[in-house]
């Protein structure tokens, strides 16, 4: 089976750019719906933070007003508008706590000043001081509320030695004093309480850290540790035997081989499972992408061919589903001989060939171009090739050809379960054929697909 870049066109083609014109339709709606509720977020938090300074301007005016518009109004009709007019802080207590308390300091003291004391409920704006001043020793720091309160303390109670009859002096001085005191205590008690909870927060982070590490201690306990058993004593029945019983010994090494490769594997699935979740964005966060695999390499193909590369593909023997391990690093193989195809060869063409063997995977990457690698302690490209195929027991070569051009090849063993699958006796006549187990992953809707080099250092550097 062949397939290349290059044979794109016609019904095809016409079929992949509809479909691109209408993913980016798609997605250009998506993005506008994005952009239009983000948009309208910002006006209305825009609209509030407006609103609230407008309620500050307002606050200073309205206490004027009420003094001077009604000037032979009863003094306690001024303390209790002075003490609602504070409603019109509450957008402005919630963003800027000390301005807010500056006002309504501001707007007390204009009543007492203006009314001249002349009952104890003149004192009655001074209780929006108080819960304003609440609000700071429960949300700012400790020297900005020693600060405030020290500052409110000391203008009410200058106001109350001024503005306050005599015999009525001691009585409103100890009720201001309570007011204070108690809001100051509740700022307090609700500051601690954040402080506390933010404390049990960052336990249970830390709690939960500490299970998940026990948990993989354990996990590494279970699969580790028995195997590392079993393979030192088989090491040391080979060592005493491998002189007198040849046979014992190397069974003793097939057990130990055995059993280091089923660690291995145990090893690598734990891993994996423990790359499931992003740890910086927390629950919720989207799941990680698939794995490539063998099956995007068709899409390989066509990214190398938008960077002025055909590549040529030929599948040879029968496509079968493969351990995720060496699915990757079959693709990774590709992907990087390609992309130094791409980078360094100075060719138009090369070709892919992938043989799906009964004990062995087989890869090949060919290319007719300069056929001389970059120059050494470059990259870590070809070394980072080798590495993958060493860990999975394979046999890697690289280098010029003789004829010309660059050879990459890798051999990768199969386990025995997929080479039991391929020498099973074909199904009987009439069964229904069963589907491949690998299937190709669409590309995301409108997006042209872009060339892949890989991931890390070691991108495209022979």
């Amino acid at each position: 089976m062949t397939s290349g870049a290059g044979r794109a066109g016609g019904t095809g083609g016409t079929s992949r750019a509809g479909e691109a014109s209408g993913g980016t339709e798609a997605g250009g709606g998506t993005e506008a719906g994005a952009a239009t509720g983000a948009g309208t977020s910002t006006e209305v938090a825009r609209g509030h933070r407006l609103a609230a300074w407008v309620g500050g301007a307002c606050y200073p005016v309205v206490v004027l007003l009420l003094m001077t518009g009604a000037p032979r109004a009863n003094s306690d009709l001024h303390a209790l508008g002075g003490l609602l007019a504070g409603g019109l802080l509450l957008g402005l207590l919630r963003r800027r706590p000390l301005t807010a308390l500056a006002l309504t300091l501001f707007g007390a003291l204009s009543v007492v000043v203006l009314s001249r004391g002349q009952s104890a409920m003149t004192f009655l704006p001074f209780l929006t001081v108080d819960l304003v001043l609440g609000l700071v020793v429960a949300t700012r720091s400790q020297r900005t509320s020693t600060a405030a309160v020290a500052v409110a303390f000391v203008l009410q109670f200058l106001a109350v030695g001024l503005f306050t009859r005599p015999d009525n002096m001691v009585g409103v001085a100890l009720i201001v004093l309570l007011a204070l005191v108690t809001c100051c205590v509740v700022g307090l008690l609700l500051r601690e309480r954040r402080e506390h909870a933010v404390a049990l927060r960052s336990q249970e982070i830390a709690e939960a850290v500490t299970a998940e590490r026990l948990r993989i201690a354990r996990e590494l306990h279970d699969m580790v540790a028995h195997s590392i058993g079993i393979i030192a004593i088989q090491a040391g029945v080979g060592s005493r035997v491998i002189e007198t019983q040849p046979a014992e010994a190397r069974e003793a090494l097939r057990a130990i081989e055995s059993t280091s490769r089923e660690t291995l594997a145990g090893l690598r699935r734990t891993l994996v499972a423990l790359r499931q979740a992003d740890p910086d964005t927390g629950t919720g966060s989207a799941p990680l992408a698939p794995t490539p695999g063998l099956a995007d390499v068709e899409r390989l193909v066509a990214a190398t061919a938008d960077a002025g590369v055909r590549v040529e593909v030929q599948w040879a023997g029968e496509r079968r589903r493969l351990p995720a391990d060496i699915d990757l690093s079959a693709y990774r193989i590709v992907q990087e001989a390609v992309t130094n195809v791409v980078r360094h060869a100075g060719t138009g063409n090369c070709r892919v060939a992938i043989d799906y063997g009964v004990e062995e995977l087989s890869v090949e990457v060919l290319d007719d171009g300069r056929g001389t690698p970059s120059p050494a302690g470059s990259g870590f490209g070809i070394t980072g090739m080798r590495e993958r195929v060493s860990l999975l027991h394979g046999r890697f070569s690289a280098g010029p050809r003789p004829e010309g051009g660059f050879r990459v090849a890798a051999r990768l063993p199969l386990p025995q379960t997929v080479s039991r699958a391929v020498s099973q006796p074909a199904p009987q006549a009439g069964a229904q054929p069963v589907p491949p187990a690998v299937s190709q992953p669409a590309p995301r809707a409108g997006s042209r697909p872009a060339p892949q080099a890989p991931g890390t250092g070691r991108a495209g550097v022979r």
